[in-house]
């Protein structure tokens, strides 16, 4: 799940995490008031979203009088921003934060996630703040730190100093970046975070080292251990068809291929999309109806699949262990027919039940593809929406 920078910001601070004073704001008077109850001459103007790279779409400005922090905000709500991770379709902005301007000297990356490689969390730090950090790995991967943390030892001073010392701060502000790590590290662990990303954490005139922007993701499951967080989710900011598919249960995920993929087993489910890509094509979705799904929750799934008119042709791949092979079929022939399909259908079971399963689909009466494997139903399906075109 992710949050808005505001409420990250928010989360972090109760660690001692040092983050600029700041007010969120849902209009254009609540955002001048903002202003007003944070003082001083110079507040920046922020659209919250989910997604990186609004400063260089124009999603922050910088305002130099409360006449202009209500310009800004006036621009900002209701606008669609479109940054690098939004896609062309961009973001609606519903909310704003106004900031407490800072004095800022130097601009440095740090991020704490976990690295499947080493089956640890890492802290990853880097002088180039304000880049985003696949441009940085890419270009000059020299400039990025990389620290593993051991857990059976968790944080250890050595490893915040580690940081320090490679962001080449130096007396007071190597305190201020240990007590910095530090906090972040317990709010990553804590909160059951998989992501915690500061971008830039500067340093200003003082020599104090603060967050001036801050990215959270936490893990779903651990939300339960969460209500607070949990209760930050924000689900204008989210694919409708993905909240829909929670509500019944299902994994689901929007990509931007063209084949729809229904399938049983998240392993399944990526080596459909891998093989679907093996054979010319890309797959519109990742969608796991789990072990234990019944007719109506296939059906359900085959409505959300097809919500996405980029969908040109469905690939169902069924490995029948809990999962019976006849339900699955049942389901799929149930929502053709409420759906009137009109898009190429292949169908590959395996396991419980799978000639009761091919039975019924045979008996459908509806134009549905049997494919023996995975290799031959990926053929079948790329196949058919190309003949299809």
């Amino acid at each position: 799940m992710n949050i808005h920078e505001y409420q990250a910001k928010s989360l972090l601070t109760k660690f001692g995490v040092a983050v600029p004073r700041g007010v969120p704001a849902f209009t254009v008077d609540e955002a001048e008031a903002a202003a007003k109850q944070l003082g001083g001459s110079i507040w920046v103007v922020k659209a919250q979203i989910h997604a990186g790279g609004r400063g260089k779409a124009g999603g922050v400005k910088i305002a130099k009088s409360l006449a202009e922090v209500r310009d800004y905000a006036k621009a900002l709500l209701g606008m669609t921003l479109v940054t690098k991770q939004t896609g062309p379709q961009g973001r609606l902005v519903r909310r704003l934060y106004i900031e407490e301007g800072v004095d800022i000297r130097r601009e440095l990356y740090l991020g704490l996630l976990v690295d499947r490689g080493t089956s640890r969390v890492t802290i990853i730090a880097s002088t180039e703040g304000g880049t985003e950090i696949e441009e940085v790995a890419a270009k000059t991967p020299e400039k990025i730190i990389k620290v593993p943390v051991d857990p059976a030892t968790g944080l250890m001073p050595h490893h915040a100093r580690h940081v320090a010392y490679g962001l080449g701060l130096d007396g007071d502000q190597v305190k201020s970046c240990v007590k910095f790590v530090t906090a972040a590290w317990r709010a990553f662990n804590e909160l059951d975070a998989s992501i915690v990303e500061i971008n830039p954490l500067v340093v200003t005139g003082k020599g104090d080292v603060i967050a001036l922007d801050a990215k959270m993701n936490f893990d779903d499951n651990g939300l339960f251990r969460h209500p607070e967080v949990a209760a930050l989710r924000d689900e204008n900011e989210e694919d409708p068809a993905e909240i829909e598919a929670g509500k019944h249960g299902l994994n689901y995920i929007k990509l931007d291929g063209s084949i729809g993929c229904m399938v049983n087993g998240a392993g399944l489910a990526m080596a459909t999309m891998d093989i679907i890509k093996l054979y010319g094509s890309s797959p519109a979705n990742f969608l796991d109806v789990g072990g234990g799904a019944t007719k109506e929750r296939v059906t359900i799934a085959f409505k959300i699949i097809l919500s996405d008119p980029n969908v040109k042709g469905i690939l169902v791949n069924i490995f029948g262990g809990i999962m019976r092979c006849d339900i699955i079929a049942e389901g799929v022939v149930a929502a053709a027919r409420e759906l009137a399909l009109k898009v190429p259908l292949v169908v590959r079971l395996e396991g419980t039940n799978v000639e009761l399963g091919k039975k019924i689909l045979a008996e459908s009466g509806l134009k549905v593809l049997s494919a023996d494997n995975l290799a031959d139903a990926a053929e079948k399906i790329v196949r058919a929406v190309k003949e299809a075109a």
